[in-house]
């Protein structure tokens, strides 16, 4: 990948920049194992604003769509509390991506980070390539369905060192679904850089289809353990070492 018109590289975390496994039997059982735990320690302020009030919003909007999530209840502070973490248990049960969901996770992480119990995993060829990238003075920047906390907790503590250092900005659901072709418009205004400029890293092709779609260069990521490593996607790589090398 040598094309000179890119001044900014766009990453996917997972499946990207990290395993897959790495996700799915580290971070997310972290957060289920710890998730009530987290919640109790929540005082009565955090029931009435904020992550709380965002989770009661988006089940309604649930239960609006016929999705059937748990009932809720929210006519004490034990209730309020027994409904979010059900609803939470839901929501991972069925891998969304919801917004509330992933800044409860962030800070539940970030526990973790601080503790020393979860150190966050990239594959070999990452922290390389972001120095080679910031070198040929091109930016790097993360969109992943994770929040932006979690984001820069998985970089700062990763087993190759604090690599936020390399990284420009963070953009999560709060930007917009990574489905959506007005997301990647938005971080192009947001980092003020025409979209062609940018190249868009991740394993997902409906991801890439959207990217491409408003207008940014695009790469599949195919790792091992990657869902569509077989994809018909024209363009692909295995690992960093071929990007702009």
């Amino acid at each position: 990948m040598t094309d000179g018109n890119v001044r900014a590289i766009l990453l996917d975390i997972e499946g990207t920049t990290t395993p897959v496994a790495f996700v799915y039997e580290v971070l997310f059982p972290y957060a289920r194992v710890h998730l009530e735990e987290f919640l109790g320690q929540l005082e009565p302020t955090d029931l009435q604003s904020g992550v709380v009030r965002e989770l009661e919003k988006e089940h309604h909007d649930d239960v609006a769509r016929g999705q059937a999530p748990p009932d809720w209840r929210s006519d004490s502070a034990d209730s309020l509390l027994e409904s979010a973490a059900r609803y939470l248990f839901w929501l991972m049960d069925h891998d969304r991506k919801s917004t509330a969901l992933k800044s409860l996770q962030g800070k539940i992480w970030e526990t973790g980070y601080l503790s020393g119990r979860l150190r966050g995993e990239v594959y070999p060829d990452v922290a390389p390539a972001f120095a080679r990238w910031t070198m040929q003075q091109k930016r790097v920047y993360i969109y992943s369905s994770g929040s932006v906390l979690a984001q820069k907790l998985l970089f700062a503590h990763t087993t190759d060192g604090d690599l936020t250092g390399f990284l420009s900005g963070y953009f999560d659901t709060t930007t917009g679904p990574k489905r959506e072709p007005a997301s990647y418009r938005s971080i192009s205004q947001q980092i003020d850089l025409p979209a062609a400029e940018i190249l868009f890293l991740s394993d997902v092709t409906a991801e890439l289809e959207a990217a491409q779609t408003a207008g940014l260069q695009t790469l599949l990521c195919v790792r091992p353990g990657n869902a569509e490593s077989e994809s018909n996607w024209p363009n692909s790589v295995h690992n960093f070492d071929a990007i702009f090398p």
